[in-house]
């Protein structure tokens, strides 16, 4: 049986032992420590009122945070499992290619790549978001617009399949024939060019966002509470869930770029004029030392032990909480969207399936704290492997 971690004070949460367990059968031999004489980090701290974010450091070297078994472990799937440029052409091709098409039918159309693939958190089987620009703003003309857009994808040899999703923002899903890659597209969903800038921004601010990002999708996926459409957790939730984190820790490892650079993230600048690279927002750095097994440990223990569920939003916007009111509804997740405010995490509103999610923070974080090890959750060398058939 699991061994139960002593449950924590709010504000100490377990320093998480990083003796070194019997390596796991990844394929490869220990991974060397590669921070010399650079001291174990102190266990995070929580506080919902970050103060003093002092710039000390830019350190991009992801292995400075990877000097035990879990973070080395951490970084071998990040390295395995991330979009590498080469998949990232392949969309773009795709993209220009759509573009060129439907511009034969709508001439001022614009289209977008937008979420993971552009935000620099996709893996390399990750799906594709565009976002078509046009001058229908009424759902039945948006709706007939996609029905038209289907008919034409229909036609051409590089689609494989459409769908027409009629969901609250209807989308057009097909997948593209030699790569294999899914593709969702809407229509004027202008805020999701908005976010992806900001979260481009968010990765590149410090060198652990990214693969703790993805080894955190990855465990969701897995135990399966990471699909909206199933009434579980959008992956693009679960982002900002790991921000909020960062963000609300005594040492944070992030701000929030939209307080600290507001006119970078203006909600009315035209979406033309929203920058692709991240070299627009002003270099951060953090004092915050943690590797990314602890970071991982204690994401986990603040969603499994400290996190108010039922009373708090988090509100990546102004990195930290606020008390829910009766304009949440009664959604029993909330997370707000930090250009329009609106929850994203709304595809959770069945009781099983939000305590499935509660229960499963839980699981992990006693399974990953008894072992120190990430195959006590997620089978990492499958994972890896999946991803490395992808050419």
């Amino acid at each position: 049986s699991l061994r139960q971690p002593p449950r924590p004070s709010l504000g100490q949460p377990p320093r998480p032992s990083l003796r070194q367990p019997p390596r796991p059968s990844l394929g490869q031999p220990p991974r060397p420590s590669l921070v010399g004489s650079h001291q174990v980090p102190s266990s995070p701290n929580f506080s919902h009122h970050p103060q003093g974010l002092s710039v000390t450091r830019r350190v991009f070297n992801i292995n400075l945070y990877a000097n035990d078994t879990l973070s080395g472990q951490m970084v071998e799937m990040f390295e395995a499992c991330q979009q590498q440029p080469s998949d990232l052409e392949k969309k773009e091709i795709i993209r220009a290619n759509l573009l060129e098409e439907i511009k034969k039918r709508y001439k001022g159309a614009r289209l977008y790549l937008t979420g993971s693939s552009m935000s620099g958190l996709a893996c390399r089987t990750s799906d594709a978001d565009l976002c078509l620009v046009v001058e229908q703003t009424r759902r039945a003309s948006i709706l007939r617009v996609l029905s038209r857009l289907r008919d034409v994808f229909k036609n051409l040899p590089y689609i494989s399949t459409t769908d027409l999703i009629k969901a609250k923002v209807p989308i057009l899903r097909f997948r593209e024939k030699d790569s294999n890659v899914e593709f969702d597209l809407n229509i004027n969903n202008t805020v999701g060019i908005r976010n992806t800038f900001l979260l481009k921004s968010y990765a590149h601010a410090d060198a652990r966002v990214k693969p703790l990002i993805l080894v955190i999708k990855k465990w969701a996926r897995h135990h399966k509470i990471n699909d909206a459409s199933k009434g579980t957790l959008s992956s693009y939730t679960l982002v900002l869930m790991v921000l909020h984190y960062l963000q609300i820790l005594n040492e944070p490892v992030l701000p929030s770029l939209q307080r600290d650079h507001p006119d970078c993230f203006d909600p009315l600048m035209e979406i033309d004029s929203v920058p692709e690279s991240s070299s627009y927002v002003p270099s951060y750095s953090s004092r915050n030392e943690s590797s990314l097994g602890e970071l991982f440990l204690g994401f986990l223990q603040y969603y499994s032990t400290q996190f108010s569920w039922s009373e708090l939003v988090i509100s990546v916007k102004e990195a930290t909480t606020f008390l829910k009111t009766k304009s949440w509804g009664n959604k029993p997740i909330c997370v707000e969207e930090p250009f329009d405010g609106k929850n994203v995490a709304r595809a959770v509103y069945e009781k099983v399936k939000f305590k499935a999610i509660k229960a499963q923070f839980v699981e992990s974080y006693h399974s990953l704290f008894a072992k120190m090890d990430l195959n006590a959750i997620l089978p990492v060398r499958a994972i890896i492997e999946h991803e490395s058939q992808k050419s």
